[in-house]
């Protein structure tokens, strides 16, 4: 068998571009199998990369001021890099500990917020700042904003007044007197039935954290006018100043200086004033009396 006359042949009958066409696929295939790999490299979880940990979450919604207890935690998985400070890899730790903010269900129970470790009692007594007191305050759903105001939020106190101590004399006014006070509780008051479950009452209550000062203001407020809550945003930390207002501020634009404004569809009367008399006419007469010229002027209506 002639080698060489047969690859001649195989030449002869295979046309260049299905040798181009072929060449393309093989190496096509080698940077396709060698992109692969790169990629494979790049994605591929390193040492110690997506590994989890066991942290400490909340069983159930946790309201503040409440100790701790193994029934209201778990365990949840949570990848290493993404772990939040101050968190307890076991429950046990966190048990007989107080809650200082609201932990919703599934929320890391951390160190930030949690009472110190000396604070063993609950209530609203482990939540109140140093030099702070927890006043509450009696509402509805008109001052309470239709329940929109939750713990942690925070609030602007105001009073109306039917009655002044200067002048002795009814003069009602609406004055801010409390600014920016942090909202501690707030929903119906609780009340225990002979050690028996908890029910709600149903006079509502918004728990206030204040200074002594301002604990006295608020006390004075509340017994001597009607108060109303203003919910502020987070970021507005701002004092602000005003003078109140009273009824004869609020209706300052209907004073009788102002005009009367005239009814919808009724024109108003214009007064047409007479025109200025018009000068008398004068007529001038010319008399001949024998070799005599005198003249007269006549008016009209009269000499």
């Amino acid at each position: 068998m002639d080698i060489k006359k047969i690859g001649e042949e195989i030449r002869s009958r295979v046309s260049a571009p299905v040798v181009m066409l072929v060449a393309a696929l093989v190496i096509a295939a080698v940077v396709a199998f060698w992109s692969y790999g790169l990629l494979q490299k790049k994605t591929g979880p390193t040492a110690g990369e997506g590994v989890s940990q066991p942290i400490t979450v909340a069983a159930f919604e946790i309201k503040l001021g409440t100790v701790l207890t193994a029934e209201l935690l778990k365990t949840r998985p949570y990848i290493k890099e993404s772990l939040p400070q101050g968190y307890f890899p076991n429950p046990a730790a966190a048990v007989g500990r107080v809650a200082l903010y609201p932990i919703q269900v599934n929320e890391p129970v951390t160190e930030s917020k949690l009472a110190p470790v000396n604070v063993k009692a609950g209530g609203m007594a482990a939540v109140v700042a140093p030099k702070k007191r927890a006043m509450a305050v009696k509402v509805d759903k008109v001052i309470g904003i239709s329940g929109f105001i939750r713990p942690g939020h925070r609030v602007d106190v105001l009073v109306s007044l039917s009655k002044s101590e200067e002048d002795k004399v009814p003069n009602t006014i609406t004055k801010i007197v409390l600014e920016n006070i942090l909202v501690l509780a707030a929903g119906p008051d609780i009340e225990e039935a002979e050690g028996k479950k908890e029910k709600p009452v149903t006079v509502d209550v918004i728990t206030l954290e204040v200074t002594p000062e301002e604990g006295e203001k608020l006390a004075l407020a509340a017994t001597e006018g009607k108060l109303q809550l203003a919910l502020r945003n987070y970021t507005d930390t701002e004092d602000v100043k005003t003078r109140g207002t009273t009824l004869s501020r609020l209706l300052a634009s209907y004073s009788e200086a102002a005009p009367a404004a005239s009814a919808p569809g009724v024109r108003p009367v214009r007064t047409r004033t007479a025109p200025p008399a018009a000068p008398p006419r004068t007529f001038t007469v010319e008399i001949i009396k024998g070799g005599k010229i005198s003249e007269e002027k006549f008016t009209r209506g009269g000499e």
